[in-house]
């Protein structure tokens, strides 16, 4: 038997009589005003990230889109066009990003190429750093399981368009069902032996177990934490509602619809001294938090002190990224109020900062030191892998930004 889901339009009708005064509404703008910086009239845009000098920069996801054959990483050199980044031969690996030679097929697993870009940023020494999942998309949807080779970071030194570091994950780290997302980076020498620094990285791996990755910039080490813990994963009927739509998912071709929330950890922030880590699953609009020491921390038992280390800082909306300004402010979206929310460590509460009937799925943010905090909106719901598993996205999907309030700027650390 065929699900039908029915939308019902509900007619409001008066008496023949003049009102009095106005009745109240949404007004459904508010706050700070959106600037367009970028419209994509080509590929699927997930990931974002922003230079000191203005170089923008964007991750277009082979997971979510497989239509996203071109390139992986592309640098934004007008308003309306991009280009292969660093090069249109690294997007390019030989045969494709899936290996078809493998029963089922799988994520090719050159360390020399780019697999499948996810999440993208620019450290503190303003030096670009790309998340690669190792996955792709099969034309039908499928989302081909990583090998090792395949998921890496690779280091970009923008002053000559060069690779300056990859760093390889694990089988034992990055699992082949993981779903490496997002990213941030603490340079400051302190907290790591090699004195090079320390990444965060989400696992939101809607198949296997999410967590949290930790990776030494000097050794290129990593390990994880919080390994599918409550907090990581998504909410067990989970139900966003954007744009006054209903939104269940389509897992697989073949497969019965299921709650849309199944992305786990995915937005990640550090705090403005970089003491704390902040993140949030898709499927769920609960914030949580950690203090860093505990994720860099490889005793034994520091993965029981891990778990008894984290927080729940409330509700802050359905987000994707998360990200942090010098002012301490920590930026969310909130799909279901077509805005963007501010959440405020120092005294625990949530404000709207932006309000736009634009805003829909805000993906990647990234705050630069313009002073500004950039945002991609992909309308990723609207994909084949939501029902009613047709592509409605209509193009351009957009790229925005919006000052921030009290003077903030890009976190320091280093």
């Amino acid at each position: 038997m065929r699900l039908n889901l029915v939308q019902t339009a509900i007619l409001v009708t008066f008496l023949p009589f003049t009102l009095p005064q106005q009745i109240a509404s949404d007004p459904g703008r508010g706050g700070a005003s959106l600037e367009v910086v970028h419209l994509y009239n080509d590929l699927f845009p997930v990931g974002v990230a922003v230079s000191s000098n203005g170089r923008k920069f964007s991750t277009y996801s082979r997971s979510l889109d497989p239509n996203n054959v071109a390139y992986t990483v592309a640098e934004l050199v007008s308003n309306t066009t991009e280009r292969p980044y660093p090069s249109a031969d690294i997007n390019s690996p030989p045969g494709g990003a899936i290996n078809y030679t493998t029963t089922p097929p799988s994520g090719a697993n050159y360390p020399d190429y780019f697999i499948g870009a996810q999440g993208v940023a620019i450290d503190p020494k303003d030096r670009l750093w790309i998340l690669d999942t190792g996955r792709a998309a099969t034309p039908e949807g499928v989302n081909v399981l990583s090998t090792p080779g395949g998921p890496k970071l690779i280091g970009i030194d923008l002053t000559n368009d060069t690779i300056f570091q990859t760093i390889l994950f694990p089988p034992t780290v990055a699992f082949a069902d993981s779903f490496i997302n997002d990213i941030r980076f603490d340079l400051r020498s302190s907290v790591t032996s090699s004195g090079k620094g320390v990444a965060y990285i989400t696992d939101s791996s809607q198949e296997g177990r999410n967590g949290i990755i930790i990776v030494d910039l000097g050794t290129g080490e990593s390990w994880r934490h919080l390994d599918n813990i409550p907090e990581v994963r998504a909410e067990r009927g989970f139900l966003p509602f954007i744009w006054g739509e209903v939104v269940y998912s389509l897992p697989g071709p073949g497969q019965p619809i299921n709650f849309a929330g199944n992305f786990g950890a995915d937005g990640i922030a550090l705090s403005a001294d970089g003491e704390t880590l902040f993140w949030t699953a898709v499927g769920s609009r609960t914030l949580y938090s950690i203090p860093t020491e505990r994720l860099r921390d490889r005793s034994l038992t520091s993965e029981i002190m891990a778990q008894a280390s984290v927080v729940s800082r409330g509700e802050k909306g359905i987000s994707d990224g998360l990200e942090t300004d010098s002012n301490g402010l920590i930026y969310a979206g909130n799909f279901e109020d077509n805005a963007v929310n501010i959440f405020n460590p120092a005294n625990g509460t949530v404000q709207v900062f932006a309000r736009d009937p634009r805003i829909g799925w805000t993906d990647t943010f990234a705050v630069a030191t313009d002073g500004y905090v950039y945002f991609n909106e992909n309308q990723l719901w609207r994909t084949k892998s939501y029902y009613p598993g047709t592509d409605r996205r209509v193009k351009p999907y957009v790229l925005f930004r919006a000052k921030c309030p009290g003077n903030g700027t890009k976190v320091n650390l280093q």
